[in-house]
């Protein structure tokens, strides 16, 4: 489909899409929760091709996310583009608590000439709720919109959104929020909030219906900034199932019940969108492409992208017509601008990590080193998978549930407390590890597998298969073979013939859905290496080779 662009446009872990242009740049940030570096930040010239450009948080100090539980820390970015400053604005939340439903939440801004920085010293907002995002008016004024988190438990959840100034002299905000908008459809879970103004009015997109399967974009509109906005009457404008029920009571944001099997790309909704001067308008939204009947999305939420048309009395509408989210889109008018893809194979002969690493909490530099030998990362370990504070996994997104991942390691464990291998990473409960450590029972080095499933531990080094005699000095390949939701560990000598070790896994309870410690992420393959006795015993990696079908159906 030479004409058609393929959703989802950033597939894996991408939620929150917020996108904006200069010139003919356009930029899509993501959110990024607990790793590290912090939002993501992709690049395009023609809306199809896109690359991964910087990262808005690059300073693991600022905002520290150690000791944070999975879920939390960065949550739904908004970038924006000010022409009037010729300045980038970045709004982030930092999600420091859930408990007891209270949403703790911190609003910072930072602000660059360039997205790849460097990047201003964070200027706090304010804390009054998430998903908070920035507006530019024409005259000169800022606007800050998020959702009002409410915490009393006699009052619909989640709450209003809210509107405040922010005064860009003193770097503060003017007052105190003022609630404005409670939907354009009783979906309710309202969230997301992004304010525009298009021709004579200003316009407030959210999402409704919880960030699950009754996802959806709505939009309501007003001639005065604050109001009171009109819904849009065609609401929802996106979604990937149209059926409107009232659920305001309701504020799981799950509801499975609400799968829609006649679509491909479930859970749209999070959008943001922008105008283009050749007329066109796009839309940014996540999706998610779950298994079935589990209804797990392994890949977490993803980035679809839509076009969009401005209909005579002044509403947004899909250029399709209809309000369903589509795998394929039509190209627009942009002349075609392709980019390198990310490297699938990965030899660590730079001295500096390639972009697209990630680690849990804490930045990867803190504890790879490429330059002490050449041509391999060198893994300093640290405490545990398990652990929420410093955990050395160099990780790459997972991007589809048809992918080989290759690793050759040197690696010689001189206790139990010794570990280091390839790893298959959800969050800190949920996890598959292929690891070498040293057998006091046999006394000298195996190879095993651990399995974290929601907090519960099995070691698979109980029989011969799965405790299998390696000798030290020399290397090891290690292999994990994702075909739909098998997942299948294997390891080598000589990288040529692989035996299988292990069981078949289930990859689905990776997921939103399985996991009951952690929500919103996706799933992360890498390379680790723990040392809980002296963070300081270090595991070599001469390469990360990561092949995979992006456009493999999820099943």
């Amino acid at each position: 489909m030479e004409n058609m662009i393929q959703n989802p446009i950033f597939p894996g872990f991408n939620p929150d899409p917020c996108i904006c242009r200069k010139n003919d740049d356009f930029y899509v940030a993501v959110s990024s929760f607990e790793w590290f570096p912090g939002i993501p930040i992709y690049h395009s010239r023609d809306m199809r091709n896109w690359e991964l450009y910087a990262h808005g948080l690059t300073n693991a100090d600022e905002p520290d996310l150690k000791k944070l539980p999975s879920a939390k820390g960065i949550w739904a970015p908004c970038l924006t583009y000010c022409e009037a400053d010729d300045l980038f604005y970045l709004v982030y939340g930092v999600m420091n608590s859930m408990n007891a439903r209270y949403f703790d939440v911190d609003n910072f801004l930072i602000t660059a000439k360039d997205p790849k920085g460097p990047w201003s010293e964070p200027v706090y907002l304010h804390s009054t709720g998430f998903d908070a995002s920035m507006f530019h008016d024409d005259d000169g004024k800022k606007y800050v919109v998020a959702l009002e988190w409410e915490t009393r438990t006699e009052y619909e959840k989640p709450g209003p959104i809210s509107i405040m100034e922010y005064d860009p002299k003193t770097r503060q905000m003017i007052g105190m929020p003022k609630r404005f908008w409670r939907g354009g459809t009783d979906r309710g879970c309202i969230e997301a909030p992004h304010l525009t103004k298009h021709g004579a009015y200003y316009y407030i997109m959210c999402a409704e219906g919880g960030t699950g399967y009754y996802h959806s974009v709505t939009m309501g509109r007003s001639k005065n900034v604050w109001g009171p906005y009109e819904p849009d009457p065609c609401n929802p404008i996106l979604t990937s199932n149209p059926v409107n029920v009232n659920e305001r009571a309701d504020w799981d944001h799950l509801k499975p019940r609400y799968y829609n099997p006649d679509v491909k790309l479930q859970k749209a909704g999070h959008a943001s969108y922008v105008d283009l001067p050749n007329g066109e308008t796009w839309m940014v939204f996540h999706t998610s492409r779950p298994f079935t009947p589990e209804l797990r999305c392994t890949l977490g939420r993803e980035t679809s992208i839509q076009r969009m048309r401005w209909t005579e009395d002044g509403w947004l509408r899909t250029e399709s017509g209809n309000n369903l989210a589509e795998e394929f889109v039509k190209t627009g008018l942009l002349p075609a601008c392709p980019v390198e893809p990310m490297p699938a194979y990965d030899d660590f002969d730079t001295a500096k990590l390639k972009i697209g690493y990630y680690a849990p909490r804490i930045d990867p530099e803190s504890f790879v080193d490429l330059t002490s030998r050449p041509g391999w990362a060198r893994l300093r370990g640290q405490e545990s998978g398990c652990s929420q504070n410093k955990v050395s996994i160099l990780a790459r997104k997972l991007t589809s549930v048809q992918a080989t991942v290759t690793t050759k390691m040197d690696f010689t464990p001189l206790s139990y407390q010794h570990t280091a291998g390839l790893i298959l990473y959800y969050d800190n409960m949920n996890f598959l590890y292929l690891y070498k450590y040293y057998s006091e029972t046999l006394d000298h080095s195996a190879i095993s597998i651990l399995e974290l499933q929601n907090g519960v531990k099995r070691e698979y080094h109980d029989t011969s298969s799965t405790r299998t005699f390696v000798e030290d000095g020399k290397d090891i390949y290690m292999r994990v073979s994702i075909c739909g939701r098998d997942v299948q560990f294997s390891w080598s000598l000589d990288g040529e013939d692989y035996a299988c070790i292990g069981p078949v896994f289930d990859i689905s309870r990776l997921s939103d859905e399985y996991s009951e410690y952690g929500e919103f992420t996706g799933t992360f393959v890498g390379i680790t290496c723990g040392d809980r006795m002296m963070h300081k015993h270090t595991a070599d990696f001469d390469f990360f080779d990561y092949q995979a079908d992006e456009h493999a159906d999820v099943k």
